[in-house]
């Protein structure tokens, strides 16, 4: 058994401000941990693999806040759906509705797998299973896949879930799936709410669920402040004034919060998780990237929902990047000037898809950084693909020009999960024979509408 790797002769991204950045140096690591980054170390370690990084750049694992995993069954499917189209083909009882406990296994063990071969070692699976079996197989598959994952446990997307009136809260099996799956906290999978948060629900189920998370120590997700209905509910101002913002809040979207919000909300010390791809195409609003910043907010990123787009972070850097560029540019040309400095960089954009991703989850302690003493969350790129060579500004290559086929080996808790361009210890074939399977019985439970015919009410 190995006991450790050592990455030899890479180009370090740390995203430890402490540690910097080395054109050339070396990542040791033992056990499930980072244990040195310098230049040339030498060890006579037998059990230390030695791995020649040169031409790859050594950086944390990307950090995905907000994805629903278990809609890697229905990929593809949506790229021309708005989101009341997402939503009535998915929930209202329809393909959601329709998952058996072992679809939800392949469903979540597949979404991993994506993850994982595009270097995004770090996900909050915001998830709504239907029975306890469910959620069981849930985890399941995020466990049998090796990734880092925070499994924020909510409720069926049915009717209720969108009626202001009801005050279903968290079903009674809440502190026993904590108990059973999440009593420790040293371990790959941690707990979090996923709850329906004062935009759908009643504001007393609102207050219930952000208490429980309080008690079970968990991360509490919502979706706030997006769509037609998000601009006039003033969900921020009210959660602020009622003292239930906190670092263990995050919010999802956010897009037509007021400007005072995001303060209160960067103020509080709670996250924003940004999924601008899905986000523009929608109809959610304009990606609240800038915003959240301007009020000493730093956002995170999400993908959201593969229906729509690819399951990589480096997509989402890229329209995160761009959108908030895009909207400070136009603001400039309107006034009659030509922008000069860009408004956001590359390096603060590459911060919000590891170190501040992870400390939104809670696992700053544990990954986001390439830190002596962290686990080894570890993904290796390679620089000599046509895509990327010759490289000039690493941090620039990574956010602005990779794509999933240059992640070349991929660590979680040092385990290496991936290694020259391939994922270790799985069967694909029989990965895609059971997701095949499993997407032919919801097809035929359910038939998803054109887009171009589909009228949501």
């Amino acid at each position: 058994m190995r006991t450790g790797y050592l990455l030899k002769n890479g180009c370090v991204l740390s995203m430890d401000a402490r540690i910097g950045q080395y054109n050339r140096a070396d990542v040791l690591i033992q056990d499930s941990l980072i244990a040195a980054i310098q230049p040339n170390i030498e060890v006579s370690d037998a059990d230390i693999e030695v791995i020649d990084a040169s031409g790859m750049i050594i950086m944390p694992g990307l950090v995905d806040t907000h994805r629903h995993m278990w809609e890697s069954l229905v990929k593809t499917a949506g790229t021309n759906w708005s989101l009341p189209v997402y939503l009535q083909n998915l929930y209202y009882g329809a393909m959601g509705s329709k998952l058996r406990p072992q679809d939800s296994y392949i469903a979540n063990l597949l979404g991993s797998l994506e993850a994982l071969n595009a270097g995004v070692t770090t996900v909050l699976d915001w998830s709504m299973p239907y029975s306890a079996e469910h959620t069981d197989e849930l985890i399941r598959g995020l466990g049998d896949a090796g990734i880092r994952a925070v499994f924020a446990h909510g409720v069926p997307g049915e009717t209720a879930y969108w009626n202001r009136d009801s005050k279903l809260s968290y079903p009674e099996n809440v502190r026993g799936v904590k108990e059973r799956y999440f009593s420790s906290n040293d371990q790959l999978l941690t707990y979090g709410l996923a709850i329906r948060g004062p935009e759908f629900s009643h504001w007393d189920a609102t207050v219930q669920d952000i208490q429980l998370a309080e008690e079970l120590d968990a991360i509490c997700s919502m979706h706030v402040g997006f769509g037609s209905w998000g601009s006039v509910d003033r969900s921020i101002s009210r959660m602020y004034e009622a003292g239930l913002l906190s670092p263990r809040i995050n919010v999802v979207h956010g897009n037509t919060m007021g400007m005072d919000e995001f303060k209160m909300l960067a103020d509080s010390g709670a996250s924003l998780s940004v999924t601008p791809e899905v986000e523009m195409m929608m109809g959610h609003g304009y990606p609240a990237t800038g915003y959240f910043l301007e009020h000493g907010g730093t956002p995170t990123l999400g993908v959201d929902v593969v229906t729509s787009t690819g399951g990589d972070m480096f997509s989402q850097m890229k329209f995160a990047l761009q959108a908030e560029r895009s909207r400070t540019n136009e603001y400039l040309l309107q006034q009659g000037e030509m922008p000069g400095e860009l408004s956001l960089q590359a390096s603060q954009v590459l911060r919000f898809a590891t170190s501040a991703g992870a400390r939104a989850l809670g696992l700053e302690h544990k990954t986001g950084s390439l830190t002596p003493g962290k686990e080894a969350d570890v993904i290796m790129i390679r620089t000599t693909d046509l895509n990327l060579f010759p490289v000039h500004d690493p941090i620039g290559a990574v956010v602005q020009f990779a794509n999933p086929s240059n992640v070349d080996t991929v660590f979680v808790a040092g385990k290496p999960v991936k290694r020259e361009g391939k994922l270790l210890h799985v069967d694909l074939d029989e990965i895609r024979r059971k997701a095949t399977q499993s997407k032919e019985y919801l097809l035929m439970q359910y038939r998803m509408s054109d887009a171009n015919r589909v009228v949501f009410s």
